[in-house]
This record gives structure tokens, C-alpha cells and sequence, in this order.
């Protein structure tokens, strides 16, 4: 038989507990079941993403720790997509707030890579020209400042921008920075002769045929293999 506690802490049988009181708990937990059962499931809003704090707000919460507090960061702005009862698919976020925090961690650790490669290969992996540009502008804008290490990602840009966006102005213009604002012995010759091929697609050969001449003859071109590509490549 079950217990209830008294007014006077003296322990009574559930049974003594008068039947009007106990008809209105049961009603009272019915219509509690019933209100949650008739709400409709947790809907995943874009909105809910938080803008950032300021980077020195952000430099505090770090207690001097910054490389790792931005890769907390990372890990949390990379799981955010999954909360809990509900999944924000990342073409429903507000990817200029997610530019915002990615912009925030790149400034506590310049020297990672998490952001851009979250940038390039993840975010701008989505459906939607719109938010593949802003990744692009966001990969394009971080690779000006650190062009030696964060050329990877610009390469990136350049092919989503030229077979995803079939944008290729676009992919020419990153194309040319990624050569333009290198060195040559930090990036491999790939990357730099990207350029070319773009030149290529919009039918541009003889500005192709230039720039691959000029290539050949700096003597940036150190590998035989790549050289007797790009000789083959002029003669055709």
C-alpha cells in the first residue's frame, strides 16, 4: 500500500488521501500528458545561432589559452547542427553568422587550418550558389592574409567555383590571386597553373597560350615531368 506524508510529516496511507484530491492530481496529470502530447516536434530554426562575442571578449574567456579555447569553439560551431531533438541542416543556417564565428576562431589561432577546410569542404558543400558564395568570399578574404598556408583552400574555391557555380569569372579571378600571390616554391605547380585551365574553359587560348609561355620560362617550373605536361599542353 502505498504512502503519502502528512502536513505534520507523519507518513499516511495513499489511501487516506481524500478521492476529490486525488481525482484532480490525476486530471491535472492527464491534461499535462495531453498538452505535451498534442505540441508539435522541435523545429530546427537557422536563427538560433548565436552571433559571436567580440575577439577581445573572446581573447578573456581564453584565460591565455586561445589556440585551444578556438578549437573548442570549432568543435562546438561544427556540432551546432545537431542539438538536441532537432537537426539544423547547414544550408538553414545563417552562414553569415557562421562567417562571423569562423572569422572569430581564424583570430584566435591564425595557424589553424579547421576553419577554412570547414569553409571550403563543408559548408560550401551545400545546394545553394548563394551560401557557396559566402564561403568563397570568406576563403578568398582569410587566403590574402596568409597566401603561402592558406592557398589549399582558395584552390578549393577555384573548383567549386568553376564545376559547382559555373562561375567562371569567378573561378579566373581566384585563380589568378592563387597564382599572383604566392611564391612559387610554397605552392605546388598545380595550383599555380590553375589559371591556365580556367583561361581554357572560357575559350580564352591565346591568353592561355601567354600566360603557360611566361610559366615555362621563369623557371618556376622545376619538374621535368610537370615541364614536359606543360610543353605538351602549348604544343596542342
Amino acid at each position: 500500500m502505498g504512502l503519502a506524508l502528512s502536513r505534520h510529516g507523519v507518513e499516511r496511507p495513499v489511501s487516506a488521501v481524500p478521492v476529490p484530491v486525488m481525482l484532480v492530481f490525476a486530471l491535472a496529470l492527464a491534461a499535462q500528458i495531453g498538452w505535451h502530447l498534442r505540441l508539435p516536434p522541435p523545429v530546427a530554426r537557422a536563427s538560433a545561432l548565436p552571433a559571436p562575442p567580440a575577439t577581445l571578449a573572446l581573447r578573456g574567456m581564453s584565460f591565455g589559452e586561445e589556440p585551444a579555447f578556438a578549437r573548442a569553439l570549432m568543435l562546438w560551431l561544427q556540432a551546432f547542427d545537431n542539438q538536441p531533438g532537432i537537426s539544423v541542416p547547414f544550408r538553414n543556417l545563417d552562414y553569415r553568422r557562421v562567417v562571423s564565428w569562423l572569422d572569430r576562431i581564424l583570430a584566435l589561432d591564425p595557424r589553424s587550418r579547421y576553419p577554412l577546410l570547414s569553409a571550403a569542404r563543408i559548408y560550401a558543400d551545400v545546394p545553394d550558389p548563394d551560401r557557396r558564395r559566402i564561403m568563397i568570399a570568406f576563403v578568398e578574404r582569410q587566403f590574402l592574409l596568409a597566401p603561402d598556408t592558406r592557398w589549399p583552400w582558395l584552390a578549393h574555391a577555384v573548383f567549386i567555383a568553376r564545376h559547382r557555380l559555373n562561375d567562371l569569372p569567378l573561378a579566373l579571378r581566384l585563380a589568378r590571386e592563387l597564382r599572383e600571390y604566392t611564391q612559387a616554391d610554397q605552392v605546388p605547380g598545380w595550383a599555380r597553373q590553375m589559371e591556365m585551365f580556367v583561361l581554357e574553359a572560357m575559350g580564352e587560348t591565346e591568353s592561355a597560350k601567354v600566360l603557360l609561355g611566361g610559366l615555362l620560362e621563369s623557371g618556376q617550373i622545376s619538374d621535368p615531368a610537370e615541364r614536359e605536361f606543360l610543353l605538351q599542353r602549348l604544343g596542342e
